[in-house]
């Protein structure tokens, strides 16, 4: 079955939020969409989670990346980059780098963040840096997407994102959706344009 992954780390709720809308977009783009999520750490840096989490989303699986027709990766800005269990997880994929197994895919990024300068682009350019080194292929929101010049919180040509607030308790403006979907349809169709062609190494 050919599906987009839409692999997120969140931790008050905020940015599985803006997977959710994302996923909406890779359904809405032709795909199916796999929504998964990584587990908790411990202050040891060992997975403090089982291998099947009790309720929510599943746990991601090297399986679910390498077979991805495509990936919208997101997590919450921690100090201006991906929080650390999303980072574990991503350095848990050097088999997937040595076999080339993500290489010509489509890859776009997406965050949230508590304040409107919290960090979100130099965190979407960080989770962007590991996809590079896959060898996958990253594309953001074009500004032929009205909202990007309009919004007054959350989205940028890098990827999707949202301002949640202090409390956490701030739901997905009208235009955060909008453009939330429009990456995850835009990942969709050029997952199934890439199909068609193949990108040498």
């Amino acid at each position: 079955m050919s599906y987009v992954l839409v692999l997120y780390y969140s931790r008050h709720g905020s940015t599985r939020e803006l997977a959710y809308q994302i996923a909406e977009g890779v359904e809405a783009g032709g795909l199916t969409a796999r929504i998964r999520t990584v587990p908790e750490l411990t202050t040891e840096t060992v997975v403090a989670a089982p291998s099947i989490p009790p309720a929510g989303d599943l746990y991601c699986t090297l399986e679910d990346l390498s077979q991805c027709q495509g990936l919208l990766l997101g997590s919450p800005t921690r100090f201006g980059s991906m929080a650390a269990p999303l980072k574990y997880f991503l350095e848990s994929t050097t088999a997937l780098w040595l076999s080339g197994a993500l290489q010509g895919k489509p890859a776009g990024v997406f965050t949230s963040t508590s304040s409107q300068h919290g960090g979100q682009e130099s965190t979407l350019l960080a989770m962007m840096l590991p996809l590079f080194h896959h060898g996958m292929v990253l594309a953001g929101i074009p500004y032929s997407e009205a909202g990007l010049s309009s919004t007054q919180s959350g989205g940028t040509p890098y990827g999707a994102s949202q301002v949640t607030g202090a409390g956490h308790d701030k739901a997905l403006t009208a235009t955060e959706s909008q453009l939330a979907q429009a990456l995850g349809r835009r990942i969709a169709q050029l997952a199934q344009a890439l199909e068609t062609c193949s990108i040498s190494s």
